[in-house]
């Protein structure tokens, strides 16, 4: 396991790291997961191996830091990542990204250019919720914090799946809430026009169940490719491992 500071009090942020060929590829992950969990298979897999990896987890999340005095917007969290991979050596990278992670992702290469080369994103979240509850926070926006604190946490541990409670459960609590109301409220610009706004490649993979997502037209002329993925839901990686692999190594084999 690695870690790196990422906070002017130290909070570390930490990652399982596999060693490999460079430019290194990073890996992200969605609300309440986390990164070995959800893509250690995938980075196993022998299409996407022989590059270093880092399978990171968000401060907050996972086996990261757990703050509470950090704000948890999604800049913020694009910054901390920034830092980690700045400490860890690496630029240029290739980001992989699940959901939440994915607007992680955009913010990381609009700030931090140097830091990536390649994007590929996950039935990423790129829109801000609309009013009532935030799909996939399962109910968290419907809180203020002082509730969420106290009774949202564990009325959220009722309402989630055993697979997703098994990394929720990680989080600090005042890192899901922040982190669940700022995806609800979206960034300023837009993180669709801080998507078009790069110049790097970029690929936007989704579950074909779920049929064409939305403004796929917009996010193919502004140089984004969208690609379905076959046999799978949100958790694309879980639900089928082989497709998720070829996705990906297509889309980071790309022009």
């Amino acid at each position: 396991m690695r870690h790196a500071p990422v906070t002017p009090n130290g909070d570390l942020i930490r990652w399982i790291e596999l060693p490999g060929a460079e430019p290194a590829r990073l890996y992200l992950h969605g609300q309440g997961s986390s990164s070995p969990v959800y893509f250690a298979a995938a980075a196993a897999h022998p299409l996407l191996t022989g590059r270093r990896s880092l399978l990171l987890d968000l401060l907050g999340f996972g086996i990261s830091d757990r703050p509470a005095d950090f704000p948890y917007t999604l800049e913020s969290h694009a910054d901390a990542v920034a830092e980690a991979l700045t400490a860890a050596g690496v630029s240029g990278a290739e980001v992989v990204a699940h959901s939440l992670g994915g607007a992680v992702a955009v913010l990381l290469a609009a700030r931090h250019p140097r830091l990536v080369s390649r994007l590929v994103l996950v039935d990423a979240v790129l829109d801000p919720a609309p009013s009532g509850p935030a799909p996939g926070s399962s109910g968290i926006t419907e809180y203020t914090e002082e509730e969420f604190l106290t009774v949202g946490w564990e009325r959220t541990a009722e309402r989630v799946g055993p697979l997703w409670w098994a990394t929720m459960r990680l989080a600090g609590r005042e890192a899901l809430y922040r982190t669940a109301v700022h995806r609800a409220r979206g960034t300023t610009p837009p993180l669709r026009d801080q998507l078009a706004a790069l110049t790097v490649p970029r690929t936007y993979l989704h579950p074909e169940a779920d049929g064409t997502p939305d403004d796929a037209a917009g996010l193919t002329a502004a140089g984004t490719a969208v690609r379905a993925v076959p046999g799978c839901g949100h958790n694309v990686m879980f639900d089928n491992p082989e497709g998720f692999a070829l996705a990906v190594s297509e889309a980071l084999q790309g022009s």
